[in-house]
């Protein structure tokens, strides 16, 4: 037994005509609709019984064509649905109009859907078949949560086509939206019901394509309620690069640290008499320096107790004479003050010089003492090879640091100006 595709019924629109004007009225809806608005005199129709009577006269105002004409067709979410209806609602807001466009959708095998526009921002809409949990200016849905962005009360300034209602110029609904990019959560109350739906942000680029509309969709302009931030994968993206980037950062330190060759050259004791008669500069023995050029750290640890001491260093190339000056302080100061005890400065101080090549060399020491200390001071001083620099590693880091920090910004910016159009600027229950 050979077996055919059985392809769904062919739905056809039915037809009236308008009791205003006599005009051919075509209902897409079918049984669903309940109301019309006749395309001839734009007189809005009840045809929620057999027999069609006038809901409400032709409007007064200009005739809006809407950017997607009524009976075009369009496949969002798998399904195809065709604009059945066209509405212009207004909120008020400090005395200012802020209108946007409603499109009703119609599959006969799918229902309803919706499409609202406000300043080339979109939003396909579907109604919630159960009601979201509550709580202060959160309500969850599926486990996600939304934040509650505005309230507001709604008025129908134009209609056009039909609708599942008796919609008419003049109807009025709170809205209260709640956010969570790239979904909003909407509850319309009305005198009769409270209807909850969900809303998924579009581009107009998505939704021109869908319809296959012919030029370009009008540009968005601002932020909008729900519309996803631009940097948000972005920035998930810079700070897992960043920290992949200080895992091979902080690898490469380690490294650099156990090459480095650290190992201690030279070390001696010595003490300094500031009443003695004789030159107070000295040298060491000569030690070696090996391995590849490098940075030298010298140490010195001193006895000093309420004073200080200044140390004029030169590290002295004992072939050619080629000499690295530098001086480093040290002080040490302690005390009780008001019953609790204090300190400052640190008896070791330590000097590094980069980049030292190979060979013989010898420190010449000249200490200076605090001129108010009389007892010998002693002290050690300690020469390290191989001593691992790391400020290119902090610059580097700092460098690194820089992309993912603008993208915060950025997002942050993003997130400000969405909330800027809030009532209630993000803050929760």
């Amino acid at each position: 037994m050979s077996s055919t595709a059985v392809s769904p019924p062919v739905v056809k629109a039915k037809a009236l005509y308008c009791p205003q004007c006599g005009g051919p009225v075509e209902l897409r809806g079918f049984a669903h609709t309940l109301s019309v608005v006749c395309p001839q005199c734009g007189s809005v129709l009840d045809t929620s019984g057999p027999l069609v009577h006038i809901l409400q006269k032709a409007q007064e105002q200009q005739r809006i064509e809407p950017g997607i004409p009524l009976g075009t067709r369009g496949k969002l979410d798998g399904g195809e649905f065709e604009v059945i209806g066209f509405q212009i609602r207004t909120i008020t807001v400090d005395g200012v109009p802020y209108s946007w466009a409603e499109y009703l959708l119609f599959n006969p095998y799918r229902g309803f859907a919706y499409l609202s526009e406000y300043q080339g921002h979109w939003n396909f809409i579907r109604v919630l078949p159960l009601l979201p949990s509550q709580s202060g200016k959160l309500v969850r849905v599926e486990g996600r949560g939304y934040m509650l962005f505005q309230r507001a009360v709604a008025t129908t300034t134009y209609v056009l086509g039909e609708f599942p209602w008796k919609a008419k110029v003049g109807d009025t609904a709170e809205v209260n939206d709640y956010v969570s990019p790239p979904l909003v959560v909407s509850a319309e109350k009305t005198d009769q019901e409270v209807v909850w739906s969900r809303g998924d942000y579009r581009t107009g680029a998505e939704i021109w394509k869908a319809f296959n509309l012919p030029g370009r969709p009008p540009a968005a302009i601002g932020v909008y309620e729900n519309q996803p931030s631009p940097y948000g994968g972005e920035l998930g993206s810079l700070w897992r690069t960043y920290i992949w980037l200080m895992v091979a950062l902080a690898a490469l330190m380690f490294w650099f640290t156990v090459s480095a060759g650290y190992k201690a050259a030279f070390q001696d004791h010595y003490v300094f008499s500031p009443g003695a008669k004789i030159e107070p500069s000295f040298v060491t023995p000569v030690f070696d320096l090996n391995g590849h050029t490098s940075a030298v750290r010298v140490d010195i640890h001193t006895d000093l107790d309420n004073s200080w001491a200044y140390f004029n260093l030169a590290l002295i190339n004992n072939t050619d004479g080629h000499a690295y000056d530098f001086g480093k302080e040290v002080s040490y100061y302690h005390g009780v003050e008001d019953g609790e005890s204090w300190s400052e400065g640190s008896k070791k101080a330590s000097a590094t010089v980069p980049a030292v090549p190979a060979g013989r060399y010898y420190l010449r020491i000249e200490p200076e003492l605090n001129e108010k200390q009389t007892s010998d001071m002693s002290y050690d001083v300690e020469v390290h090879r191989g001593v691992p620099s790391y400020g290119l590693f902090v610059l580097a880091g700092l460098l690194l640091l820089i992309p993912p920090i603008i993208g915060t910004i950025r997002r942050a910016s993003f997130e400000a100006a969405r909330w800027r159009e809030s009532d209630y600027g993000g803050s929760g229950a």
